[in-house]
């Protein structure tokens, strides 16, 4: 209900619209209409109220609500299911949880803030209050558990539309990583599967990307590595419009995955890689080589070529770092 008011009240532009006119619209009691007007307040929508006028919506919070995301989302499956939190532990616990419990494909878990986020090889992933956008979708694909590893590489190409067609200059370091043009990190993401031998239950895509943090809200262990959108730009960037331009560029290459498998999406990777043709050091558990990355091949590993032959590399296994 609070949706169809926020609706009306920006249906209403600059102007004001009265509360029997909503409740009137709405099929609702006055009262009902004040209630829901104080809960849109108290989430942060500034509504201004007069006696003989009614109510005019005057701005709306830096929060990523499913009433701003959905309404102006032009998606089929990504995000017509929309969870928002302020503050959860871990977006891709949440997902999972929904997942289990049966919640549709697309759906999205979005959180203002994370006190336990993870990326991959099991690291942790900084995500403070309204700085960045950290979310996680749910996909219950038809592909095999096998081609599930891709996933990542269709999260980091998705990101990377959405940033390029903000104007942004970035590109992906291999399997996931969206980094600018100094090599510092703005995307982490991380890919969790729940499957059988021949079928995959779902797929949970966890995505944080910074926004708009600057070299103070970063701790300072990452300070020299990772940087945000706002100090490429030099000011802060509209979350809303990111994370909807995000959402819709999953959406329409999960669509094109479902209908043709995953071809066009490495050929997109391939063309916004900053580690292909380059000199790489693959570290890994048990050993440590060095080679030029030439390629990946159609399940999304990492073709080396060393001294003594081609390696292939999976992106579970290794970090990958330039040699300097």
């Amino acid at each position: 209900m609070q949706r169809k008011v926020l609706a009306l009240l920006r249906a209403a532009g600059d102007g004001y619209i009265s509360g029997e006119e909503i409740a009137g619209c709405l099929g609702v009691s006055r009262t009902a209409v004040w209630k829901h007007i104080r809960a849109l307040k108290a989430a942060g929508y500034e509504i201004e109220s007069h006696a003989r006028k009614g109510y005019s919506l005057v701005d709306t919070p830096d929060l990523l609500l499913p009433q701003e995301i959905q309404p102006m989302l032009r998606t089929k499956v990504v995000g017509q299911t929309m969870v928002h939190f302020d503050e959860i532990p871990s977006s891709n616990n949440e997902a999972k949880r929904l997942a289990m419990e049966g919640t549709p494909d697309g759906t999205v878990v979005v959180a203002e803030a994370q006190g336990a986020g993870k990326g991959r090889l099991s690291r942790g992933w900084y995500s403070p209050s309204r700085k960045g956008i950290w979310f996680s979708v749910v996909f219950r694909p038809s592909f095999l558990p096998q081609d599930a590893p891709k996933c990542t590489l269709m999260a980091a190409v998705a990101v990377v539309r959405a940033m390029k067609d903000m104007g942004f200059s970035v590109g992906i370091k291999w399997p996931n990583d969206v980094l600018d043009k100094d090599g510092k990190k703005l995307v982490g993401t991380l890919t969790e599967m729940n499957a059988e031998m021949e079928r995959v239950n779902f797929v949970v895509i966890g995505t944080g990307i910074n926004v708009n943090l600057w070299p103070e809200d970063f701790p300072e262990d990452v300070r020299d590595i990772a940087t945000s959108l706002s100090m490429l730009r030099g000011g802060n960037v509209n979350r809303v419009e990111l994370f909807e331009r995000v959402l819709e560029a999953m959406d329409e290459l999960y669509l094109t995955v479902e209908r043709d498998g995953f071809g066009a999406v490495l050929d997109e990777w391939r063309k916004y890689s900053v580690t292909l043709r380059q000199e790489v050091n693959v570290i890994g558990v048990k050993e440590t080589f060095a080679g030029t990355a030439v390629d990946i091949d159609e399940d999304g590993a990492l073709l080396i070529d060393t001294g003594e032959g081609r390696r292939r590399v999976l992106a579970g296994d290794v970090s990958i770092r330039p040699r300097k």
